[in-house]
């Protein structure tokens, strides 16, 4: 179970009259979470569904010679549930009506939460590689992208954290900062946060993702293997394995990806954008008795890329010199126009994250009311960036990587109506951080970026180089108490935090969830208040807050302060409603109250990041979904998401050079992600027992900018297209609108094998996805074109 917050244990037992063991078949279902198991029992009556998220299931089992049962089981302990159904001799006449609309909706859930379960990952849209994780997260209300797949909560910037596996993983997961926290293959099923967080999680609170990847223990050989293939010379291959004998588990997996779309391209061109990625892990799982079992976990993965190109590093272009106030035009190299230069193009920059990670759990049972939990994890992750001779504007080059150690402990007590957990953590991380740079044409260009105190080299170039270690230091302790009274349900909590990097500071959150069922209207009215204390992005923050780093620009002086933490309140309402025993209805209004919001900026002209914080944020919206589990042959959801949010002077952390280093005490922006209207729906009809076909569609509103270019310019840079898709009076990005089509077949099915067949086309339409856009050098964002993908997955 791996102390997962809100997850059980179903330890099951079936025997006859005489209350001998039988084999059977076990169906366990809950529509409200997507889950849909199917388990066999040994030869002595007994099976073990582990990981249950809580909710109401139904269990429906069937053996030969004996009358089929079916009734519905409640899981709300993490503390094990057992359970002995005795089977009565079928008669001729005997049936059994099998229902699992009770399921729908958990009538004692105290707060929010989304769940995608192990259908709707095998169903799912196929992903470019590296993003697979990110794109299921992605589809749920309040979650979008700004580009290269980084997750953005309710408007929170670089605060997602994923728990896998039980184990937190609390830095940016997204491709060009390190590998995904898992692939959709390996995975199970993801429970979504964003309000109601319990107490057991911090640190990174914008939004948290339960993955869980391990499987249950069905006895015997199990597995699945994937090959994957599309546009852009997209192809993958992958494999899930598992071998179960007595109390032990053990499982491998292992996947290869390579594509030329990895990263969201900067022009629709998609300049220099190959990437490939691989990941190999296993994981050993034994129950040494009845009341304790062992788990071990090991991952390796990695993942090499390009960094797409503009038209000027691609092409090459005419810059101005330091003599020329009019601009350069677009002509041949050999028509060379007054006070200009030419940079040839030719840029090529890569990266690459490598990441190992080991982890071990204990779990032990210290009575029927009582049990406990030991983790221990510990990696080594590195992300690396390198630049060619003809990169422009810069010739980076980076190493950076840290190791990190974390434990924690905690345990959980089942009494009366309170289901009480506690537990201490500790996250020890060496950060080490090697960056360098040359800025070219230094002596020849108006560049603004040539530090004037610097040595210029005979090439007339600019160095800078910078080394740093410092361990990043963080503790934690919580107490919660998950309360049913009733129809009412309370989820109450506090944590305390310890964080020592460039600061030292500590901080008590008080967490608090309720919910109101009523059973007549099969009503749920829920409501959430989080106190969040989050610790600053670690990226690059050596270099930024080092002495060092003033000198990169002095054409300004340079504005730096210690990145703080950030500390707020989010507030959240809500309800779900049941629809004719069909339809599940979610609706949430939130507003979040953020001190010393936490945002980054860039190292000059790379795509080598580092955390900021301005004096506050506040985010306010609304979301609804309208889910479908299953009516008839059609399943499917739609969700609508509504947010503003606003960040307001003074800077009060991070670094700032040039004109960004004059900081205003008053006055505010959009957020970067004030997206305020984003659609997503999907629905899924099955035509036939082994054909079906899903539609679906992405409706984006725009996110802003701010430019500092005129509209020509910029067609000089990236395009006429793509300026097309700006609006200069809004300043903001136009709306896209993209769809999706999937076919999909069973092409093969036994009962120990089957051979399935999905076939993708996204963005049938071809429209212009401009996800973001950053100005010069920086962060703008093209979606991919039209993609036809296809997957063939085989399960034994």
């Amino acid at each position: 179970m791996f102390a997962q917050s809100n997850t059980g244990e179903l330890r099951l037992t079936v025997a006859d009259p005489a209350g001998s063991g039988v084999k059977a078949t076990v169906d366990l279902v809950s529509r409200g979470n997507q889950y849909r198991q199917t388990f066999v029992t040994d030869e002595r009556g007994n099976v073990d569904a582990r990981r249950l998220p809580y909710g109401i299931y139904q269990l429906q089992i069937q053996a030969k010679g004996f009358a089929e049962v079916s009734e519905p089981v409640d899981i709300r302990s993490a503390l094990p549930l057992d359970r002995t159904i005795r089977l009565q001799v079928a008669t001729v006449s005997e049936s059994v009506k099998v229902t699992d609309t009770n399921t729908l909706i958990d009538p004692y859930r105290p707060g929010s939460v989304n769940q995608i379960g192990s259908e709707a990952i095998q169903n799912r849209l196929t992903a470019l590689p590296g993003r697979s994780l990110q794109d299921l997260v992605n589809s749920q209300p309040g979650w979008l992208y700004e580009g290269n797949a980084v997750l953005h909560p309710r408007g929170s910037e670089y605060q997602t954290q994923f728990v896998v596996n039980g184990i937190p993983l609390t830095d940016n997961r997204s491709p060009s900062f390190g590998p995904e926290a898992a692939e959709a293959e390996d995975v199970e099923s993801l429970k979504i946060y964003t309000a109601g967080i319990p107490a057991e999680y911090g640190r990174k609170m914008g939004g948290v993702i339960e993955v869980n990847t391990l499987q249950n223990g069905t006895p015997g050989v199990h597995g699945q293997f994937t090959l994957f293939g599309g546009s852009y010379d997209t192809a993958s291959a992958s494999t899930q394995d598992q071998y179960t004998w007595g109390k032990n588990t053990l499982g491998v997996n292992g996947s290869g990806n390579m594509t030329g779309h990895y990263l969201n391209p900067v022009v629709p061109e998609n300049y220099t954008n190959e990437g490939t990625t691989a990941r190999f892990g296993g994981n050993y799982e034994r129950d040494l008795t009845e009341k304790d079992r062992l788990t071990f976990i090991v991952v390796h993965e990695l993942a090499r890329y390009q960094i797409p190109n503009e038209l000027v590093q691609q092409n090459g272009a005419y810059l101005p010199n330091a003599d020329n106030d009019n601009g350069c035009p677009l002509v041949p190299p050999d028509q060379e126009p007054p006070d200009c230069v030419f940079i040839p193009g030719g840029q090529l920059q890569t990266g690459g994250n490598f990441e190992t990670m080991g982890s071990a759990a204990y779990q032990h049972m210290f009575s029927p009311d009582a049990m406990g939990w030991v983790h221990f994890m510990a990696r080594n992750n590195s992300n690396n960036f390198q630049s060619n001779p003809a990169s422009w504007p810069l010739i980076a080059t980076q190493h950076n990587y840290f190791n990190e150690v974390y434990f924690n402990s905690s345990v959980a007590v089942h009494h009366g109506r309170n289901e009480w957990k506690a537990g201490v953590e500790s996250d020890n991380t060496f950060l080490h951080e090697n960056f360098s740079y040359v800025i070219p044409y230094c002596a020849e260009l108006d560049n603004p970026q040539c530090p004037i105190n610097l040595g210029i080299l005979d090439s007339g170039a600019v160095t800078f180089a910078f080394q740093a270690t410092r361990p990043d230091l963080e503790q934690a302790a919580y107490v919660q108490d998950l309360i049913r009274l009733g129809n009412w349900t309370i989820n109450a909590g506090l944590r305390w935090d310890h964080y020592q990097l460039l600061l030292n500071q500590n901080a008590v959150s008080p967490r608090v969830a309720a919910s109101r069922y009523f059973p007549t209207l099969g009503l749920n009215i829920h409501g959430a208040y989080d106190r969040i204390f989050q610790t600053p992005s670690n990226e690059n923050i050596l270099l930024s807050s080092s002495p060092e780093a003033e000198s990169l620009d002095t054409s300004v002086p340079a504005l730096q302060l210690p990145v703080q933490p950030s500390h707020g309140n989010y507030y959240e309402l809500g309800l779900t409603q049941a629809l004719f025993n069909k339809l599940r209805v979610d609706a949430n209004m939130f507003r979040r109250a953020v001190n010393n919001y936490a945002d980054d900026s860039q190292i000059l002209s790379t795509g080598i990041s580092f955390p900021i914080a301005f004096s506050k944020a506040i985010l306010y919206g609304a979301e609804g979904k309208l889910e479908i589990p299953h009516w008839g042959p059609f399943s499917g959801f739609a969700s609508y998401s509504y947010i503003v949010g606003n960040a307001f002077y003074p800077v009060t952390g991070g670094l700032f050079l040039g004109d960004d280093a004059i900081n205003p005490t008053t006055g505010h922006f959009p957020d970067s992600q004030d997206q305020r209207q984003t659609i997503r729906a999907r629905g899924h009809y099955q035509i036939a027992p082994r054909l079906w076909l899903a539609l679906g569609c992405d409706f984006n509103s725009g996110l802003p900018f701010q430019p500092d270019l005129t509209p020509q310019q910029y067609a000089t840079t990236y395009g006429q297209v793509v300026v097309n898709h700006l609006n200069f009076t809004r300043d903001r990005i136009s709306p896209y609108f993209t769809q999706n089509l999937t076919v999909g077949a069973d092409l093969y099915k036994r009962e120990n094998l089957a051979v399935r067949f999905q076939g993708d086309i996204a963005n049938v339409s071809n429209a212009l996805e401009v996800i973001d856009f950053g100005g010069l050098f920086s962060g703008n964002a093209i979606g991919p074109a039209r993609q036809y993908n296809f997957r063939l997955v085989a399960t034994f």
